[in-house]
């Protein structure tokens, strides 16, 4: 007998006592799962996905709305970065400091190639949702996220979060604000992959550095 024919068979001795009429959306399924792992003020829960993205290895800041250009502008500059990737919907005051400063903001422009994206230095984007629990930033696409291929291919990426709107505590909590149609990109620390010897390699598929800046209100 084939490994195929020996899982099949598990399946069908399973199913057996299943009739053959039902369908698994007649079938409730029980959601009493805790949404959220304890109670927190949206402080601590700031705190927490704080803490949980530095252990990821992600370089986390706080900032004020008055103080973001600033901190952009320097976090380009402590990379050295001479262009930014700039995606449609961003609010122009972000970069208002970098541009001065002589950084060239590059359009999302859909015609450029992977090695010209690998080519920018940084790109700067918002986000749709973050996970405190988890210490996971999602994007969808939509305004001030650009593409996933340009949080992907360039090296750093710097990643604007509102605090406390866009923090939730728990996965559920993340997932009941998306929209499942739409290209959701999931990001936890900077890239990273390790070979059987347990080598931690960073960069191999998306950014070598991710920063969050935790744009409080």
């Amino acid at each position: 007998m084939s490994d195929r024919e020996t899982v099949l068979g598990r399946v069908r001795r399973a199913l057996t006592d299943v009739p053959r009429e039902e369908r698994p959306e007649d079938v409730p399924v029980p959601r009493d799962h805790l949404r959220v792992h304890g109670e927190r003020s949206p402080a601590a829960t700031a705190d927490l996905l704080a803490r949980n993205l530095a252990d990821y290895r992600a370089l986390v800041h706080r900032a004020s709305a008055a103080g973001l250009p600033d901190l952009v502008a320097a976090l380009l500059a402590a990379r050295g970065a001479r262009t930014v990737l700039v995606p449609d919907g961003l609010p122009e005051r972000w970069t208002a400091a970098a541009g001065a400063a002589g950084v060239r903001l590059c359009p999302d422009d859909p015609r450029t190639t992977a090695a010209e994206l690998d080519a920018v230095d940084s790109v700067l984007t918002g986000c749709a949702v973050a996970v405190a629990e988890t210490g996971t930033i999602v994007l969808d696409g939509g305004r001030g996220q650009g593409r996933r291929r340009i949080t992907l291919v360039p090296d750093h990426h710097i990643c604007v979060v509102r605090v406390p709107e866009q923090v939730v505590d728990s996965v559920p909590q993340g997932l009941e604000r998306l929209d499942p149609t739409r290209p959701l990109t999931w990001i936890s620390g900077p890239s990273a992959t390790s070979d059987i010897e347990l080598d931690r390699v960073e960069g191999v598929h998306g950014p070598r550095t991710l920063e969050v800046v935790l744009l409080e209100d």
